[in-house]
């Protein structure tokens, strides 16, 4: 069988933002590691949120085999994934003025921890509410976005803003507007997108960052392992038992 033309251009093109978001948003990477590094040494809480599609690499960094113990998922109802009917739902939620607020009143987020919102456009109420609200509670936000929306579309929230301008850390994903990356003739609307790859990359490479400070300041830090391999399990419920105070995907 012979190698797919379309298959090799997605494989460049997503290669090509993951090298392009390496060499353009290193120092912002490492400005977050750096922020996670410091609320875990200070005792803080680490969440990350995302609607729909982008809930997926907020979920990649969560209770993971050689991920960070503490991240937490902040889930809002009908977001978390595409699994709630009518899927359009779920889009119709993301622009509901009032639910991120209600989902934090709710929640264990609170002054001094620390808060991804990942969202692909960043235009809509939903993220830009969490980081705004999030943030008058004293938590530090950091935005995953594709900034070039904000020159490609308008805003559909009241702030007038994209997330983009409601962050303390903003990290680009270089995503071009409408996330697809082919063409081919015959085919009557742009494919094949990147933006979960190069995102859940993105969140990869700040946790490594921010493991990789904790040890250079000499703590520890509570990673997870698999538990597929002898010992994982054991090692796992230690770390949770230790650290049950700042993890919230257990009982």
């Amino acid at each position: 069988m012979s190698e797919s033309k379309q298959a090799g251009q997605f494989f460049d093109a997503a290669i090509g933002l993951l090298r392009q978001v390496r060499d353009e948003e290193g120092e912002h990477i490492a400005a977050a590691g750096t922020l996670i590094a410091d609320t875990v040494v200070s005792g803080g809480r680490l969440f990350t949120f995302g609607a729909g599609h982008s809930s997926l690499p907020a979920q990649d960094v969560v209770y993971r085999a050689g991920g960070l113990a503490l991240m937490n998922l902040l889930p809002v109802p009908g977001m978390v994934g595409v699994d709630v009917m009518p899927a359009t739902l779920g889009s119709a939620l993301e622009r509901v003025d009032g639910l991120a607020t209600t989902v934090l009143d709710s929640s264990p987020l609170g002054a001094g921890d620390l808060l991804f919102v990942i969202s692909l456009s960043g235009r809509n109420v939903l993220p830009v509410e969490m980081a705004t609200s999030a943030r008058q509670r004293g938590v530090t936000v950091i935005g995953v976005t594709s900034v070039g929306y904000a020159t490609g579309t308008t805003p559909r929230n009241s702030s007038g803003g994209f997330l983009k301008d409601h962050c303390d850390l903003v990290i680009d994903n270089k995503i071009p507007v409408g996330d697809a990356e082919l063409t081919a003739d015959g085919v009557g609307a742009p494919f094949a997108p990147a933006s979960t790859v190069v995102t859940s990359a993105i969140m990869q490479s700040v946790v490594a960052a921010a493991v990789g400070e904790l040890a250079e300041r000499g703590i520890e830090p509570p990673m997870l392992r698999s538990g597929n391999v002898d010992g994982g399990h054991e090692w796992n419920r230690k770390v949770m038992t230790e650290y049950r105070d700042r993890i919230f995907y257990q009982r």
